[in-house]
């Protein structure tokens, strides 16, 4: 049984805060560049220029890269043969999101009731998601998770019978009707199957998967190229103004259902990806 204190997820989980608020991953910003060299519109491409400039501006000087740090998703694979010492595993993480928040300057984003509106100060609580997995790593997976992008998330309960077409549609009206208000180029994630909680989860877990990654199964990695032409052709474009570039990449992920259900999630993520993995 190997042993992990807690305080060394502590002190990665405040790391990885600062780092993917001042960073933006090497995936993203090649996506970004890529764009660049494809959009035809010029205010797209200007967008697109001011995307990138603010990105290296943000490494180089440690800011964040956005005003919206983000409400702190973890996905964690807790290896079964790990035994933590010197605490809990959810105290851990909150207290390396409170350090991360308060030492990086960052903006506190949470509020503790959703009718009274009040702050807690330090961007805690985190959203914890803990699976427990064979042998004895832990992996964290963090991501900032904007406002703006996740308002414009949205489930549907299609029934099993629901075709192909039906499901494009629902998706692709999705990134419609968010528009500009997901501040475009956006990352696209669509969970199918599992139940109503878990659908929603199983979309933002494909936004992890690196872009230029696809699914592993062939028919999805060919919808989920499909869907990104179709959600290009919408014209949106950076940030709204129009172009070519409404999405780096769509992500989809799968998961049992029951024989009656097949409910379908879209979690998008805006151009600010900000996610990393941590490993003990």
């Amino acid at each position: 049984m190997r042993e992990i204190s807690t305080r060394k997820i502590t002190a990665t989980v405040s790391n990885l805060c600062v780092t993917v608020n001042t960073d933006l991953p090497a995936d993203v910003e090649g996506a970004l560049n890529k764009a660049l060299k494809d959009e035809e519109s010029p205010n797209g491409r200007e967008i697109l220029r001011q995307l990138i400039h603010n990105a290296e501006i943000a490494r180089k000087e440690k800011r964040p890269l956005c005003q919206d740090t983000g409400a702190v998703v973890v996905f964690i694979e807790l290896g079964q043969d790990i035994h933590l010492t010197d605490g809990s595993l959810e105290e851990a993480v909150n207290e390396g999101v409170s350090r991360g928040y308060k030492e990086g300057y960052l903006r506190k984003s949470l509020v503790s009731d959703p009718l009274r509106r009040d702050n807690t100060g330090d961007n805690t609580p985190a959203f914890i998601h803990t699976n427990v997995v064979p042998g004895d790593k832990l992996i964290i997976n963090l991501m900032c998770k904007g406002g703006g992008a996740e308002n414009c998330s949205a489930i549907r309960m299609f029934k099993p019978t629901s075709s192909h077409d039906e499901i494009d549609r629902f998706i692709i009206e999705t990134v419609g009707k968010a528009g500009p208000n997901a501040c475009p180029p956006i990352i696209v994630g669509v969970g199918i199957g599992g139940n109503f909680e878990t659908a929603p989860l199983t979309a933002k877990k494909a936004l992890l998967r690196e872009i230029g990654h696809y699914n592993s199964d062939h028919d999805l990695a060919k919808w989920e190229k499909e869907l990104l032409v179709k959600i290009n052709n919408l014209g949106i474009g950076p940030m709204g103004l129009g172009g070519k570039t409404t999405a780096l990449a769509v992500n989809i992920e799968t998961a049992p259902c029951h024989i009656s259900s097949l409910p379908v999630a879209v979690n998008i993520e805006c151009h600010a990806h900000r996610a990393r993995k941590g490993m003990l």
